[in-house]
């Protein structure tokens, strides 16, 4: 469409693969780059994989070293885990043996099984998994996104909303979502929901910006807090026919709109007990880099008018970081559904990044004083990601060029941004020191 649309969210007073699925793999039976959920099986179930050897080799991670690395694993973080607080993640078709698979990564780990772990499907009847790629593909996206929310905010309730079309570019699958963020949203299910997809904001019709947008202001109005997945291939994205990359800078949505806070990606180098050996820089690997960039759609909203001379007059993404590094630094997750190996996997990408930090959303909402949900964080954000009391950790290294070939052929590269002191359309503000984190987004006004 020409122009951008004007953002809505005009400061305090209105204080959820690769983009598409948002999701890197590697590991057995597992492709280490793809499109649409962001996650291909490659054989049928056959031999169990085992426990990733990666885990002692020090080049993988598990949630007892991801507690630890966020400073969850003291003896006051370790009681606020949540209690009170529901994490909504929304995944096409979702996965049939998700229950089971939780079971068992939380017994490998210590973790104690959430309050609840409910499936609903308001969109309609989600088809029989896993018939083709796409569908083991989101099956593997929700089970990344249910373990690791979980194992971040382990006291939380797990709603998982499973839709039946799978989101690709353009608006499809995009119906049956809003129609999913509209049912949370009117039953007031969900303190923070978790959107681990995305759709390239050039794919995406003009027609379509009005109700797309619709439940994103109705979460802001609510209270309820969304965070989304900023991409997998760094400063690009994917076309509509879902092979091909732009040869210039793009950004997805929902990642994009100024009522969401975009998680873009880091990679973190930890040693074997969680602590970090080394500073936080940008994820870029063999398996992709974090999203970010300028939005072609939406203009600056207030809440970025401190950070104007880095995105001018449009919305810039990422807001925030996390974890998402594939080779090394992934995370390990198990799964059992039809059309993998039953067994443990590798994992990364900002679908990793998305979950974790609505994990810590949760955390905040544990500590608040009737379990209340601290709603939408961008205003907040922006305006105090320099007090030191938030645990704002800056990430300076690294840039998310991508490289990549086309159909035609043609080899690209599409020269990202850099990471650099303060804000900036890689890592946004950089990544947190967990624990102070949740202490200061529990006192959000």
């Amino acid at each position: 469409m020409s122009g951008r649309l004007r953002s809505a969210y005009v400061g305090a007073a209105l204080v959820v693969l690769f983009s598409v699925g948002s999701l890197a793999a590697g590991g057995p039976g597992v492709a280490s780059a793809s499109h649409g959920s962001g996650f291909l099986a490659i054989q049928a179930p056959t031999v169990a994989s085992p426990f990733p050897s990666c885990v002692a080799a020090g080049s993988c991670y598990t949630p007892t070293q991801f507690l630890t690395a966020y400073d969850l694993a003291g003896p006051d973080a370790s009681l606020a885990i949540g209690t009170g607080a529901t994490i909504a993640l929304i995944d096409s078709f979702g996965s049939p043996t998700i229950a089971k698979d939780l079971a068992v990564f939380d017994a490998k780990f210590g973790l104690p099984a959430p309050p609840s772990l409910k499936i609903i499907a308001p969109a309609g009847r989600i088809p029989r998994c896993c018939s083709t790629s796409d569908m083991a593909g989101w099956a593997g996206e929700t089970t990344l996104d249910v373990e690791w929310a979980h194992a971040m905010a382990p006291g939380a309730r797990i709603l998982l909303v499973e839709t039946p079309v799978s989101e690709t570019e353009g608006t499809a699958g995009f119906p049956q979502i809003v129609t999913a963020l509209n049912y949370v949203l009117d039953h007031k299910l969900a303190s923070v929901i978790s959107m681990s997809f995305g759709a390239t904001e050039a794919t995406i019709p003009s027609s379509a910006w009005k109700w797309l947008h619709q439940p994103i202001i109705k979460a802001v109005a609510d209270h309820v807090t969304l965070v989304a997945s900023s991409g997998d291939t760094g400063a690009t994205d994917y076309q509509l026919n879902m092979t091909d990359l732009y040869t210039h800078s793009v950004v997805g949505w929902p990642a994009s709109d100024p009522g969401v806070t975009a998680v873009g990606g880091t990679y973190l180098k930890l040693g074997s007990d969680g602590t970090r050996i080394a500073a936080d820089v940008l994820w870029n690997d063999l398996a992709g880099a974090g999203g970010g960039g300028l939005s072609r759609v939406w203009g600056r909203p207030m809440f970025q008018n401190g950070v104007k001379a880095i995105v001018g007059t449009h919305r810039g993404l990422p807001d925030i970081s996390m974890s998402a590094a594939v080779q090394p630094g992934g995370v390990v997750f198990y799964h059992s559904y039809p059309g993998d190996l039953v067994g443990w996997d590798v994992v990364g990408g900002t679908s990793e990044s998305a979950p974790l930090f609505a994990g810590l959303v949760a955390r905040a909402v544990g500590l608040r004083a009737g379990h209340t949900p601290v709603g939408f964080i961008n205003s907040w954000l922006y305006a105090y990601a320099k007090n030191p009391a938030l645990g704002i950790i800056d990430v300076t290294h690294g840039r998310n060029t991508f490289a990549f070939q086309n159909s035609n052929g043609g080899s690209y590269r599409v020269i990202g941004f850099p990471a650099r002191v303060g804000y900036d359309l890689v890592s946004g503000w950089g990544t947190v020191d967990g624990w102070k984190f949740v202490q200061a987004l529990a006192k959000k006004a």
